[in-house]
Protein backbone atom coordinates (compact mmCIF):
# COMPACT_ATOMS: atom_id res chain seq x y z
CA UNK A 1 0.00 0.00 0.00
CA UNK A 2 1.14 3.37 -0.17
CA UNK A 3 1.74 5.81 2.35
CA UNK A 4 -1.80 7.90 1.81
CA UNK A 5 -3.90 4.46 1.21
CA UNK A 6 -1.97 3.21 4.51
CA UNK A 7 -2.76 6.11 6.25
CA UNK A 8 -6.63 5.76 5.17
CA UNK A 9 -6.59 2.10 6.38
CA UNK A 10 -5.47 2.78 9.51
CA UNK A 11 -8.04 5.37 10.30
CA UNK A 12 -10.39 3.21 8.99
CA UNK A 13 -9.61 0.04 10.79
CA UNK A 14 -9.44 2.37 14.21
CA UNK A 15 -12.83 3.78 13.04
CA UNK A 16 -14.51 0.32 12.59
CA UNK A 17 -12.93 -1.41 15.39
CA UNK A 18 -12.01 0.47 18.01
CA UNK A 19 -15.33 3.20 17.79
CA UNK A 20 -18.00 1.03 16.11
CA UNK A 21 -18.89 3.30 13.56
CA UNK A 22 -20.53 1.15 10.21
CA UNK A 23 -18.59 1.26 6.87
CA UNK A 24 -21.52 3.74 6.19
CA UNK A 25 -20.48 6.09 9.09
CA UNK A 26 -16.90 5.58 8.36
CA UNK A 27 -17.64 6.54 4.18
CA UNK A 28 -19.02 10.03 4.79
CA UNK A 29 -16.17 10.90 7.23
CA UNK A 30 -13.53 10.06 4.90
CA UNK A 31 -15.76 11.48 1.85
CA UNK A 32 -15.38 7.92 0.22
CA UNK A 33 -18.00 5.07 -0.69
CA UNK A 34 -18.99 2.29 1.33
CA UNK A 35 -16.82 -0.25 -1.05
CA UNK A 36 -13.79 1.86 -0.52
CA UNK A 37 -14.14 1.61 3.16
CA UNK A 38 -14.27 -2.18 2.73
CA UNK A 39 -11.54 -2.75 0.49
CA UNK A 40 -9.53 -0.34 3.32
CA UNK A 41 -10.46 -2.70 6.26
CA UNK A 42 -9.10 -5.67 4.12
CA UNK A 43 -6.03 -4.05 3.33
CA UNK A 44 -5.60 -3.73 6.85
CA UNK A 45 -6.35 -7.04 8.09
CA UNK A 46 -4.03 -8.20 5.02
CA UNK A 47 -1.29 -5.75 6.09
CA UNK A 48 -0.83 -6.94 9.51
CA UNK A 49 -2.52 -3.20 10.74
CA UNK A 50 -5.44 -5.40 12.16
CA UNK A 51 -5.42 -9.07 13.43
CA UNK A 52 -8.34 -10.43 14.62
CA UNK A 53 -8.45 -13.04 17.58
CA UNK A 54 -11.25 -15.12 18.79
CA UNK A 55 -11.45 -16.65 22.52
CA UNK A 56 -13.46 -19.53 22.75
CA UNK A 57 -13.61 -20.85 25.97
CA UNK A 58 -13.64 -24.27 24.88
CA UNK A 59 -10.09 -23.80 22.62
CA UNK A 60 -7.62 -26.30 23.77
CA UNK A 61 -5.18 -24.51 21.15
CA UNK A 62 -3.35 -22.03 24.28
CA UNK A 63 -3.02 -25.49 26.33
CA UNK A 64 -1.43 -27.51 23.32
CA UNK A 65 0.86 -24.49 22.75
CA UNK A 66 1.87 -24.02 26.26
CA UNK A 67 2.77 -28.13 26.92
CA UNK A 68 4.77 -27.87 23.28
CA UNK A 69 6.53 -24.92 24.19
CA UNK A 70 7.72 -26.36 27.57
CA UNK A 71 8.68 -29.65 26.05
CA UNK A 72 10.20 -28.56 22.50
CA UNK A 73 11.09 -25.00 23.38
CA UNK A 74 9.52 -24.04 20.09
CA UNK A 75 7.06 -20.97 19.54
CA UNK A 76 3.72 -22.48 18.36
CA UNK A 77 0.95 -21.88 16.88
CA UNK A 78 -1.85 -24.17 16.58
CA UNK A 79 -4.19 -24.16 14.01
CA UNK A 80 -8.28 -25.05 15.02
CA UNK A 81 -9.11 -27.05 12.08
CA UNK A 82 -12.29 -29.68 11.84
CA UNK A 83 -11.74 -32.75 12.47
CA UNK A 84 -14.06 -33.87 9.30
CA UNK A 85 -11.76 -31.95 7.15
CA UNK A 86 -9.38 -34.31 4.73
CA UNK A 87 -6.02 -33.70 4.45
CA UNK A 88 -5.97 -31.42 1.73
CA UNK A 89 -8.39 -29.17 2.96
CA UNK A 90 -6.57 -29.16 6.48
CA UNK A 91 -2.62 -28.27 4.85
CA UNK A 92 -4.88 -25.02 3.30
CA UNK A 93 -5.82 -23.71 6.51
CA UNK A 94 -2.48 -24.60 8.09
CA UNK A 95 -0.81 -23.05 4.84
CA UNK A 96 -3.13 -20.09 5.35
CA UNK A 97 -1.92 -19.45 9.17
CA UNK A 98 1.87 -20.06 8.29
CA UNK A 99 1.28 -17.52 5.64
CA UNK A 100 -0.11 -14.73 8.21
CA UNK A 101 2.34 -15.52 10.63
CA UNK A 102 5.58 -15.42 8.88
CA UNK A 103 4.76 -12.20 6.88
CA UNK A 104 5.37 -10.02 10.31
CA UNK A 105 8.80 -12.18 10.19
CA UNK A 106 9.87 -11.04 7.25
CA UNK A 107 12.21 -7.43 7.57
CA UNK A 108 14.39 -5.97 4.34
CA UNK A 109 17.86 -7.00 4.34
CA UNK A 110 17.00 -10.70 5.41
CA UNK A 111 18.20 -14.04 3.62
CA UNK A 112 15.61 -16.51 3.85
CA UNK A 113 15.79 -19.87 2.85
CA UNK A 114 13.17 -21.62 1.34
CA UNK A 115 12.39 -25.56 0.78
CA UNK A 116 10.36 -26.99 -1.67
CA UNK A 117 7.15 -29.59 -1.23
CA UNK A 118 3.62 -29.38 -0.94
CA UNK A 119 3.32 -28.09 2.14
CA UNK A 120 6.00 -24.96 1.25
CA UNK A 121 3.31 -24.79 -1.78
CA UNK A 122 0.57 -24.35 -0.35
CA UNK A 123 1.81 -21.95 2.23
CA UNK A 124 3.31 -19.69 -1.06
CA UNK A 125 -0.29 -19.36 -1.98
CA UNK A 126 -1.74 -17.83 0.38
CA UNK A 127 1.13 -15.27 1.25
CA UNK A 128 0.31 -11.43 1.97
CA UNK A 129 2.09 -8.77 -0.33
CA UNK A 130 5.28 -6.48 2.01
CA UNK A 131 7.29 -4.57 0.71
CA UNK A 132 11.00 -5.24 1.61
CA UNK A 133 14.29 -4.08 0.06
CA UNK A 134 17.49 -5.87 0.32
CA UNK A 135 16.07 -9.16 0.77
CA UNK A 136 17.02 -12.19 -1.02
CA UNK A 137 15.13 -15.49 -0.90
CA UNK A 138 17.06 -18.36 -1.51
CA UNK A 139 16.21 -22.07 -2.65
CA UNK A 140 17.65 -24.22 -0.01
CA UNK A 141 17.51 -28.21 -1.77
CA UNK A 142 18.00 -28.72 -5.05
CA UNK A 143 15.33 -29.97 -7.35
CA UNK A 144 15.79 -32.07 -10.01
CA UNK A 145 15.79 -36.04 -10.62
CA UNK A 146 15.64 -38.87 -13.02
CA UNK A 147 12.34 -37.35 -14.84
CA UNK A 148 12.34 -33.73 -15.00
CA UNK A 149 15.15 -30.85 -13.89
CA UNK A 150 12.60 -30.13 -11.03
CA UNK A 151 12.81 -26.21 -11.92
CA UNK A 152 9.29 -24.94 -12.77
CA UNK A 153 7.70 -26.87 -9.76
CA UNK A 154 10.64 -25.15 -7.30
CA UNK A 155 10.61 -22.04 -8.74
CA UNK A 156 6.74 -21.30 -9.08
CA UNK A 157 7.40 -21.74 -4.83
CA UNK A 158 10.55 -19.49 -4.67
CA UNK A 159 8.60 -17.25 -7.43
CA UNK A 160 5.66 -16.49 -5.22
CA UNK A 161 7.98 -15.68 -2.16
CA UNK A 162 9.77 -13.01 -4.21
CA UNK A 163 6.77 -11.53 -5.47
CA UNK A 164 5.17 -11.55 -1.78
CA UNK A 165 8.26 -9.49 -0.27
CA UNK A 166 9.66 -8.19 -3.08
CA UNK A 167 12.87 -10.15 -2.88
CA UNK A 168 15.68 -11.24 -5.15
CA UNK A 169 15.14 -14.69 -6.09
CA UNK A 170 18.34 -17.28 -6.02
CA UNK A 171 17.44 -20.92 -8.03
CA UNK A 172 19.44 -23.79 -6.88
CA UNK A 173 19.72 -25.78 -10.59
CA UNK A 174 21.52 -29.08 -8.96
CA UNK A 175 19.33 -32.22 -8.54
CA UNK A 176 17.58 -33.22 -5.24
CA UNK A 177 20.35 -36.46 -4.82
CA UNK A 178 23.70 -37.23 -7.07
CA UNK A 179 24.16 -40.33 -7.98
CA UNK A 180 27.09 -40.13 -5.96
CA UNK A 181 28.80 -38.85 -3.26
CA UNK A 182 31.57 -37.72 -5.08
CA UNK A 183 29.91 -36.18 -7.53
CA UNK A 184 28.29 -33.75 -5.13
CA UNK A 185 31.62 -32.91 -3.65
CA UNK A 186 33.24 -32.20 -6.93
CA UNK A 187 29.99 -30.08 -7.58
CA UNK A 188 30.56 -27.89 -4.13
CA UNK A 189 33.81 -27.10 -5.21
CA UNK A 190 32.20 -25.43 -8.30
CA UNK A 191 31.95 -20.87 -7.66
CA UNK A 192 28.37 -21.25 -9.09
CA UNK A 193 27.49 -23.44 -6.50
CA UNK A 194 29.22 -21.95 -3.56
CA UNK A 195 27.53 -18.81 -4.36
CA UNK A 196 24.38 -20.54 -3.44
CA UNK A 197 25.68 -22.10 -0.48
CA UNK A 198 27.56 -18.84 0.70
CA UNK A 199 23.83 -17.13 0.61
CA UNK A 200 22.86 -20.17 2.45
CA UNK A 201 24.99 -19.64 5.17
CA UNK A 202 23.89 -16.05 5.51
CA UNK A 203 20.53 -17.17 6.12
CA UNK A 204 18.30 -15.62 9.24
CA UNK A 205 15.31 -16.92 8.03
CA UNK A 206 14.76 -20.78 7.09
CA UNK A 207 10.85 -22.04 6.07
CA UNK A 208 10.41 -25.76 5.60
CA UNK A 209 8.30 -28.75 6.25
CA UNK A 210 8.82 -32.11 7.09
CA UNK A 211 8.38 -34.84 5.19
CA UNK A 212 7.37 -37.94 6.41
CA UNK A 213 7.43 -41.78 5.18
CA UNK A 214 4.04 -42.22 6.85
CA UNK A 215 2.14 -39.79 5.44
CA UNK A 216 -0.93 -40.56 3.69
CA UNK A 217 -0.87 -37.66 1.92
CA UNK A 218 2.80 -38.24 0.64
CA UNK A 219 5.46 -35.67 0.62
CA UNK A 220 7.08 -34.62 -2.33
CA UNK A 221 10.33 -35.85 -2.11
CA UNK A 222 8.39 -39.54 -1.57
CA UNK A 223 5.72 -39.37 -4.68
CA UNK A 224 7.66 -37.14 -6.78
CA UNK A 225 9.87 -40.05 -8.34
CA UNK A 226 12.94 -38.73 -6.13
CA UNK A 227 14.21 -41.85 -4.30
CA UNK A 228 14.52 -45.12 -6.24
CA UNK A 229 13.16 -48.64 -4.64
CA UNK A 230 16.91 -48.99 -3.16
CA UNK A 231 16.85 -45.71 -1.70
CA UNK A 232 13.81 -46.45 0.01
CA UNK A 233 14.98 -49.94 1.50
CA UNK A 234 17.81 -47.62 2.95
CA UNK A 235 16.03 -45.57 4.51
CA UNK A 236 14.07 -48.40 6.26
CA UNK A 237 17.16 -50.08 7.22
CA UNK A 238 18.33 -47.01 9.26
CA UNK A 239 15.06 -46.22 10.78
CA UNK A 240 14.52 -43.12 8.98
CA UNK A 241 11.28 -41.40 10.05
CA UNK A 242 11.35 -38.01 7.99
CA UNK A 243 13.40 -35.01 6.41
CA UNK A 244 13.76 -31.84 6.25
CA UNK A 245 14.77 -30.22 2.53
CA UNK A 246 16.18 -33.86 1.77
CA UNK A 247 18.01 -34.77 4.57
CA UNK A 248 17.16 -36.91 6.50
CA UNK A 249 16.81 -38.48 10.36
CA UNK A 250 15.76 -40.68 12.90
CA UNK A 251 13.18 -40.50 15.64
CA UNK A 252 15.39 -39.42 18.02
CA UNK A 253 16.87 -36.75 15.78
CA UNK A 254 20.09 -38.17 15.08
CA UNK A 255 21.55 -38.22 10.88
CA UNK A 256 25.04 -40.21 11.42
CA UNK A 257 25.37 -43.02 8.76
CA UNK A 258 22.07 -42.43 6.55
CA UNK A 259 24.10 -42.66 3.67
CA UNK A 260 21.93 -40.87 1.36
CA UNK A 261 22.36 -37.46 3.15
CA UNK A 262 26.05 -37.67 1.51
CA UNK A 263 24.44 -37.13 -1.76
CA UNK A 264 21.76 -34.79 -0.56
CA UNK A 265 21.66 -31.51 -1.55
CA UNK A 266 20.15 -29.56 1.46
CA UNK A 267 22.33 -28.03 4.05
CA UNK A 268 23.22 -30.59 6.80
CA UNK A 269 21.40 -30.64 10.25
CA UNK A 270 23.57 -28.64 12.10
CA UNK A 271 24.32 -26.40 9.29
CA UNK A 272 20.23 -25.56 9.76
CA UNK A 273 20.33 -25.21 13.34
CA UNK A 274 22.78 -22.22 12.95
CA UNK A 275 20.28 -20.65 11.35
CA UNK A 276 18.33 -17.65 13.71
CA UNK A 277 14.66 -18.32 12.88
CA UNK A 278 13.62 -21.94 11.62
CA UNK A 279 9.95 -22.41 10.87
CA UNK A 280 8.58 -25.75 10.63
CA UNK A 281 5.20 -26.19 9.00
CA UNK A 282 3.48 -29.33 9.43
CA UNK A 283 0.33 -30.61 8.35
CA UNK A 284 -1.61 -34.16 9.00
CA UNK A 285 -1.06 -36.47 12.17
CA UNK A 286 0.25 -38.93 9.95
CA UNK A 287 3.58 -36.91 9.73
CA UNK A 288 3.67 -37.11 13.86
CA UNK A 289 6.79 -39.73 13.47
CA UNK A 290 8.70 -37.46 10.99
CA UNK A 291 7.44 -33.92 13.25
CA UNK A 292 8.91 -35.63 16.44
CA UNK A 293 12.57 -36.32 14.73
CA UNK A 294 12.38 -32.81 13.61
CA UNK A 295 11.90 -31.57 16.83
CA UNK A 296 14.08 -34.13 19.16
CA UNK A 297 16.90 -32.78 16.43
CA UNK A 298 16.47 -29.15 17.29
CA UNK A 299 15.52 -28.01 13.73
CA UNK A 300 12.78 -25.89 14.84
CA UNK A 301 12.53 -22.62 16.59
CA UNK A 302 9.00 -22.19 15.34
CA UNK A 303 6.29 -24.11 14.24
CA UNK A 304 2.88 -24.30 12.95
CA UNK A 305 0.76 -27.25 12.99
CA UNK A 306 -2.94 -28.49 12.86
CA UNK A 307 -4.72 -28.97 16.01
CA UNK A 308 -5.12 -32.84 15.58
CA UNK A 309 -1.13 -33.41 14.75
CA UNK A 310 -0.78 -30.92 18.05
CA UNK A 311 -3.15 -33.61 20.22
CA UNK A 312 -1.02 -36.52 18.89
CA UNK A 313 2.07 -34.75 19.83
CA UNK A 314 1.18 -34.23 23.26
CA UNK A 315 -0.57 -37.36 23.50
CA UNK A 316 2.55 -39.41 22.72
CA UNK A 317 4.87 -37.67 24.66
CA UNK A 318 2.59 -38.12 27.60
CA UNK A 319 2.94 -41.62 27.15
CA UNK A 320 5.00 -44.19 29.37
CA UNK A 321 7.81 -45.41 27.07
CA UNK A 322 7.52 -48.80 26.94
CA UNK A 323 3.88 -48.40 25.90
CA UNK A 324 4.69 -46.14 22.86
Amino acid sequence: MTRSKDSDALRAAQMYYLQDLTMDAIARELRTSRSTVSRLLSSARDSGLVQIQIRNPLDTGPELEGRIRMRYAVDVHVVPVLETLNEAETLDRVAMQAARTIGPLVDSNATIGVAWGSTLSAVSRHLTRKITHDSVIVQLNGAGNMHTTGLTYASDIMRRFGSAYGAQVEQFPVPAFFDHADTKRAMWNERSVQRILDLQSRMSIAIFGVGSVDSSYPSHVYAGGYLAEEDLKVLSSSDVVGDVATVFFRSDGSSDGITLNERSTGPSLAELRQVRRRICVVSGASKINGLRGALAAGLATDLILDEGTARRLVSLDSMPQQSR
